[in-house]
């Protein structure tokens, strides 16, 4: 059972906005939200180039000059205990949504630091505030909800991949603070009884999205006329969920917490849950860069008589990488009403337009 939670005129707090997610979600909020307050915070590190978390951020301050939800954005890190603690003793977040976190499965093999102080660290702050929201007998944090990964499920060979299989073998530091966000969280849920619901998001993509993503980073080299390095030889399917699908599904979870309840022993269950958010409908890689070519071309990005064949060079597989990854998201469906639906022509076709657009 969920504990519906109406989100207007509440008090929301968004870690990672203005990344690619979180400044989805905050346009998102901004539309539909009649009342309430919004507090974006990130750090707005140079992971990748900042002009473009600005650009989302220009965004994110454009949709709010027209809705009724008042928005602040905060610089800051969530491993700053001394920051997150103060926002949560002054804007009193009803709902959380921690999206902040060092991305990339590749990044974490040479610079493993910065997983552990955001995704760790920065994780336990998040944690540690959302606890200190019940003292004194206030009423706290209503829903806690996280980004974990598909990541977590590391070499499992057994697809789809499902919330109830083992994920005990993560084959990357990445992963393996993604899983610990999972168990951190349902430490707490037990003892403090903080609701608190995990997101194993799979292959995010989409406009504006993160440039060290497959299709952008190799968007980018095909446009300066380079070659892209197509992993594992080709042989990879992944579950390639359309930015606005997890937006969608991020949307809903924050209005359904799981129900607080009293086991047995006379002790809280915990209120937890994790979900994968994926389409279920995993694609061969090589069809999925033919599909993205074919829109830089429909968008002019590339030339009509493009040497596709030229381009492309077949390599083996990285360290940290895994060959299959899609999700079976029928939890999601049960409990919230939804799967994602969005294909990737048609989801290809908004990224190639927009990066026509963007870079003109």
């Amino acid at each position: 059972m969920k504990r519906k939670i109406d989100l207007n005129g509440k008090s929301v707090l968004v870690t990672g906005s203005p990344g690619f997610i979180g400044a989805n979600l905050v346009l998102r909020l901004l539309k539909e939200m009649s009342s309430g307050t919004i507090v974006s915070l990130d750090n707005m590190n140079d992971y990748y180039d900042p002009a473009l978390k600005e650009y989302r951020l220009g965004l994110i301050e454009e949709a709010a000059k027209d809705s009724p939800v008042e928005h602040i954005f905060v610089k800051g890190s969530i491993a700053d205990k001394t920051l997150v603690d103060q926002l949560f003793s002054q804007y009193k977040f009803d709902v959380v949504v921690n999206l902040a976190a060092q991305a990339g499965v590749r990044y974490s093999i040479d610079h493993p630091d910065v997983y552990i102080e955001s995704n760790l660290i920065g994780f336990y702050n998040i944690l540690e505030a959302c606890r200190h929201s019940y003292d004194g007998g206030a009423k706290g944090v209503e829903h806690l909800v996280y980004a974990s990964s598909s990541s977590v499920y590391g070499g499992n060979k057994k697809v789809p991949f499902s919330t109830d299989d083992k994920v005990d073998n993560p084959v990357s530091l990445y992963a393996a603070t993604k899983k610990s966000n999972e168990l951190l969280a349902h430490s707490y849920c037990k003892l403090y009884n903080i609701p608190a619901t995990g997101l194993r998001f799979f292959t995010v993509y989409g406009p504006a999205g993160r440039p060290d993503m497959f299709y952008f980073s190799a968007t980018n080299t095909l446009a300066k006329n380079g070659t892209i390095k197509i992993f594992n030889y080709g042989d990879m399917r992944r579950d390639f969920t359309y930015v606005d699908d997890i937006v969608e599904g991020v949307y809903r979870v924050m209005q359904g917490a799981p129900e607080k309840a009293v086991g047995e022993d006379g002790l809280p269950v915990p209120p937890y849950a994790v979900y994968n958010i994926g389409g279920g409908q995993p694609e061969n890689l090589l069809d999925y860069i033919s599909t993205l070519q074919e829109e830089l071309v429909r968008a002019h990005v590339l030339p009509e008589d493009y040497d596709f064949e030229g381009h492309r060079q077949l390599v083996g597989m990285q360290p940290g990488d895994v060959p299959v990854t899609y999700a079976d998201a029928t939890a999601l469906e049960r409990d919230y009403g939804f799967t994602p639906t969005i294909g990737i022509r048609q989801g290809l076709r908004a990224f190639a337009e927009w990066y026509a657009a963007y870079y003109n």
